[in-house]
This record gives C-alpha cells, structure tokens and sequence, in this order.
C-alpha cells in the first residue's frame, strides 16, 4: 500500500475514534448536564451561568437517558442524578441564575414561572436567583443542577461549583431542617392546638400594628387564594405581608415553605362548663363605646374590634390567636371567696386574702373567718372585666377592703359573746345590706358565711369566753341528757312490757277464746233456763190455775162442809182427825187398842175417845165435859165417824 492509502485508512480511523468518543449513554435513571467548551460563532457567555443562545458554557437543556453524540473536544457532559423526593417530604430549590431579588424580598417569586424543569422558560420569564418560595413535593424531578440546587432532608442535589458555595448551601439544608421544613406541618386532632404562622417575606406591617390581619380567605378568589399560606405568591399578591398573622391553622397537614413562614403549635382556647371567656382583642380596627355614654370605666367594642369584645366566649373550644388578644375566664357558676389565710379556692381569686380583724364593743380583737359566695352573670362579665381588669384584681382591690370594713363595723356594735351567739342574724343581715354593694361592680351576692372568731397568737382571753360559754352548754345538754335517759327508761319498761304481753298473747288469744266459747255457753244456758222457767211458768200457771180451781172448789167444798159440820173448828178438828187417820193407816199400828178394859163410866178413855170429845163438842157447840155425856145425837154423830173410821181400817176398838 502507498502512503495515500495508509493516509485514507489513517483518517477514516480517526474519524471512526472520533465519533466513538463523541457517544454519550445517559442511563434512564441519570440526566446529562451539558457544558459546551467553546463556540466559534456565539462566543462565551456575556451575562449569567447558563448560555440560552448557544453560547460557550453550561447549555439549558439537559440530556435525558439514552444515547447522545457531542464532540467530544467540545462538548463535556455531566452525568447527574435524578432529584427525588420522597412521600410526605419537602424540597427546597436555590437558583443560581436568574433576575436579582428586589431589596424587600427575602425569597425569589414564583408568579410567572412554575415549572423548574424549564430552565429557558424560566430565565427569560423573569425568574429570580436565590432560594424560591415554591416548593417540591414527592416525585422525581429531571433538574439543571447547574441552574437549581435542590435541598432535601436525605441530601442536596447540585453540581458543585465551589466550596465557599457548598458550605452555603449545607448552611440553608442545616437551617432549614431546624425549622422542620423538610416534613410538612401536621396538626393532630387529639392535641387542641392551633397553628400560629408567621411570614418571613413580603411588606412590613404598618407602624402600631401588631399582627397581620386576615387576606386571602376565600377561595373562589383564585388569584388571591393561598390555600392556608401555602402558595406564597398568592398570599403576597392579596396583600399579606410580613409578621405573626392573625390566621391561625387548624387540624390538617400543611406543605408550608419554612423559609417563607414558620409555624408555632400553641393549645386552643377552652372555655369550660361553668365559665365565659372575656376577649381582649390586641388588633383590629377601633370601634364605637358599646357600654354607653354615661360608663366611664373603658370601652366595649363589637366582636372583631380592637378591645373588650362585649360578647363573651361561650363553653366550647376556640381556634383564638392568643397572640392577636387575651380571654379572661369569668366563672359564671357561683364561687366562694374565703377570708381564710391557709385556704383558697382551685380558682386562686383569694389566694391573698385573710381573716378580717375586729374589736369587739367589749374590747376584744378577734380574728374572723369569712366566706362570700359570688354570682356573675356571663352577659356582664365583659363589664367586669372591662372595669376591673381581671377577677383577681376585683377581689384585692375593692371586694377585700370593702368586705373588712362592713364587718370592722358590725363587730364595734356588739361584744364578743353577741358576735358568737347572733352569728346567723348577722349573716342575714349582711347579706341583705351587702347585696346591693355587690350589684354597684356587676356582681351578685347570693350568701355571706361566717365562721368563728379566733384570737391572735398568744391571746388566750377569748378561748377563756368560749371554755365558759362550752360549760354552760355542757351543763345544759347534761340537763337534756338526763331527761332523755329517763324518757329511754321509761320507752324500754313499756318495750319489756310489749315484749312480755307479745309473749303471752298466744294464751291471752286463747283465754280470751275460751272466755268467749264459754260467754257463748252461758248466754245459750241462759236463753235455755229462760226457755225452760217459761216452760215451768206456763206449766205452774196451768197447775197453780188447775190448783187453784181446786182449791177453790175444794174450798167451797169445805166451806160448804164446815157449814154442814158446824163451824172451821169442826173443821179442823175433821181434819185433824182425817190426817191422824192417814198417818196411822200408813204406819199400820193400832193406835186404839182392840180390846179395851175401862174402869167406869167416866174414868179414863183413850186418844180416840179425846178427839171424838173435841169433834163432838166442836159440831155442837157444847163443852167436852157435856159432850162426853152422850145424848142420842152426839151417839149417833159417834157412831157415824167410827164407821167411818172402820171403813178406813183404823177403827178403834170397841170399848168393853
């Protein structure tokens, strides 16, 4: 071969070798940065880092992954890595070109350019240098790191330029991660906070403003809408500026440029059962005196105004500034102010409040416990507040000293034994007078409670009084006592007696049984008796009525017959006779003897002989000397009734 081939051959692997390193593989997951070396038409680059026109240095575009020819004298590519930002992470983006920031702005706007992918877009839009106020998100971005230094919380994606320049940006990252910028602000709902924000970047707040009102609320107002501070253009443009805003953040997440706005976690305001909140408000515009012309303790201003809010917070939770204001809590249920040196009540009111010193009309100086039960109407707290300041003050500065004084009077007016013995006429009476002192401040009295007066250390006079006035009562309820007991004596002698008669109830209800089973009886015998003497009566009326016609015609009979016989003593004399008869019939025995020696005629003689005598003499009415002289009718008479008398069995002998 000749020199012209080896030349040709020499060339074409020259060329060959120069187009083998003019090859760029970018892998998929890598960028190519570009730096053009030199430019023989556009030049170097006259103003800025990047060359937008083609001009020598750092190109724009950036190559993605594949494979790209450059020259290679010319041309060095730069092979980056991706920019990722995790879920729920934040990324800060610092750019190195672009227009200056104005002397108020603290970070570079984003109004007209969003995209920081588009370098071009970007620079010739007017986009700013310097650390910006849009944020990245989760995702993965292909960056010109030679444009953008971006800052994550895992590191900061840059190509390096210099090492004055790396210290800066580890500063920011350092800074940055201070804030907690690098994670998204979370409000929990479990922890009653609220965020307070506060602006690092815009216009300064007027002179004698405190706090930035509120801009931007709404959001159908989309050119003016930040979204809760978390577009910064948008919040500037509504004309937000610099400073602790008035706006507070609620439960949520918030992607929230740190470098742009911080955010305190302060607790909400709680208003609890029982209590009105009093707002002070530190901002706002003035407004007209809501309490009237003639109250010249301050004002009250409408909600939203600068001052006492005449409408207090009700029981509930407030997403309330407590930078923009104050809430005083005003209870509204009663509560007790104790003039107790060791005592105070969990609302720490009377935390400087004692026992009131006295002297008595008697000259003693007891000490004397009090305690006031107080009222406050929610709808006049605001004038309380507005008057007073606070309830603590109210107690110290006015309650205490005209309390003291009240009872430094009534204690002058009567003596030490008065002060302990009328307690409870002065409490009513101090309530009654009190009352209307209390309703002067927007207060309600409901009751004043007295304890017990006690002497100073060391005085021991009192304690005499009272060890006196206990032997008194001691005495009095032994009295009390005694007579309690006697009244237990007697109560158990009748409980012993119930006792005993509950015992013996059984036998008493059987007793008392029988004593009516037996009642019972009786009253039957009884009506049975009177049943049978009805019976007996009838039967003896009939028998006695029987006998006694009888016995009447047995006395008409007789009548008859002693008429017949002479006379009743013939009468009697028959029936002496009759009854002799009978009773000598029924005993058998032979009264006359049946054979008879007589001695004369008118010698001797027997019973018989007697009667006969007196019979005879009866009937005729002659002695019995001349009846014995037996004339014919008197023998016939005699010989009649011994007839009779044979008759019967009994006759008597015969006289021989």
């Amino acid at each position: 071969m000749g020199p012209l081939v080896w030349s040709l051959l020499g060339l074409v692997g020259l060329v060959a070798l120069v187009l083998l390193l003019g090859v760029r593989y970018i892998p998929n997951n890598r960028i190519g940065i570009v730096e053009k070396r030199w430019s023989l038409v556009k030049g170097s680059v006259r103003s800025g880092l990047l060359a937008l026109n083609g001009e020598a240095g750092y190109q724009p575009e950036v190559l993605r992954g594949g494979l790209h020819f450059l020259l290679p004298v010319q041309y060095k590519v730069h092979v980056m890595p991706l920019v990722t930002i995790p879920q729920g992470k934040i990324g800060y983006v610092f750019a190195r070109d672009g227009v200056p920031l104005e002397p108020t702005q603290v970070l570079a706007s984003n109004e007209t350019v969003h995209d920081v992918q588009d370098v071009v877009n970007f620079l010739r839009r007017g986009g700013q240098r310097g650390p910006q106020r849009r944020i990245l998100r989760e995702g993965t971005y292909a960056i010109n790191l030679v444009q953008f230094v971006v800052i994550t919380a895992e590191k900061v994606f840059s190509l390096p330029m210099s090492r004055d320049e790396s210290a800066v940006i580890e500063r920011m990252a350092h800074f940055i991660n201070e804030r907690g910028g690098f994670q998204p602000v979370v409000i929990s709902n479990s922890e009653d906070l609220i965020g307070v924000v506060t602006v690092h970047d815009g216009p300064s707040l007027p002179s004698g403003e405190i706090i930035a009102p509120v801009v931007g609320e709404n959001p159908l107002d989309a050119e003016t809408y930040h979204n809760n501070f978390q577009d910064a253009d948008h919040f500037l443009k509504a004309g937000g500026g610099r400073g602790r805003q008035y706006q507070v953040l609620v439960e949520g997440t918030y992607y929230i440029n740190r470098l742009f706005a911080t955010v305190e976690l302060i607790p909400k305001t709680v208003i609890g059962v029982g209590m009105v909140g009093v707002v002070v408000s530190y901002t706002g515009k003035s407004g007209p005196d809501l309490s009237g012309q003639e109250y010249r303790h301050g004002e009250l201003v409408a909600k939203g105004r600068r001052g006492v809010w005449d409408e207090g917070l009700l029981p509930g939770k407030y997403a309330f500034n407590s930078y923009a204001g104050k809430v005083l809590g005003v209870p509204t249920t009663n509560f007790i102010l104790k003039w107790i040196r060791a005592e105070a009540g969990a609302h720490g009111f009377d935390e400087n409040l004692a026992e009131v010193s006295l002297i008595t009309k008697d000259a003693f100086e007891p000490r004397l416990p009090l305690s006031v039960v107080v009222h406050i109407d929610y709808r006049k707290a605001p004038l309380v507040v507005q008057r007073f300041g606070d309830i603590k003050r109210l107690v110290e500065q006015t309650l205490d000293p005209m309390v003291a004084a009240y009872f430094k009077n009534v204690a002058q007016t009567r003596t030490l034994i008065e002060l302990l013995q009328e307690r409870s006429a002065i409490q009513q009476q101090a309530s009654d007078e009190m009352r209307a002192k209390f309703a002067h401040y927007n207060l309600e009295l409901e009751e004043v409670l007295i304890g017990t007066p006690a002497s100073v250390e060391g005085d021991t006079q009192i304690e005499v009084i009272l060890a006196q006035l206990r032997s008194r009562q001691v005495a009095v309820e032994q009295i009390e006592t005694y007579g309690r007991q006697e009244q237990a004596a007697v109560k158990e002698r009748e409980l012993r007696e119930a006792e005993a008669r509950a015992q013996m109830q059984t036998r008493l209800t059987e007793s008392e049984l029988d004593i009516t089973v037996r009642t019972n009886q009786g009253k039957a015998d009884y009506q049975r008796s009177l049943q049978e003497a009805a019976q007996i009566r009838a039967m003896a009326e009939a028998q006695a009525e029987k006998v006694a016609r009888v016995g009447i015609a047995q006395a008409l009979a007789t009548e008859e017959q002693v008429r017949a016989y002479g006379g009743p003593q013939f009468q009697v004399t028959q029936e002496v006779l009759t009854r002799f008869a009978q009773a000598i019939e029924t005993a058998g025995v032979d009264v006359v003897p049946r054979v008879m020696i007589g001695g004369g005629e008118t010698g001797g003689g027997n019973i018989m002989e007697a009667l006969l005598a007196m019979l005879l003499s009866d009937r005729l009415g002659v002695p019995v000397q001349a009846a014995a002289e037996r004339s014919p009718a008197a023998e016939a008479e005699r010989q009649k009734v011994l007839a009779s008398l044979q008759t019967s069995g009994s006759a008597p002998a015969t006289a021989r």
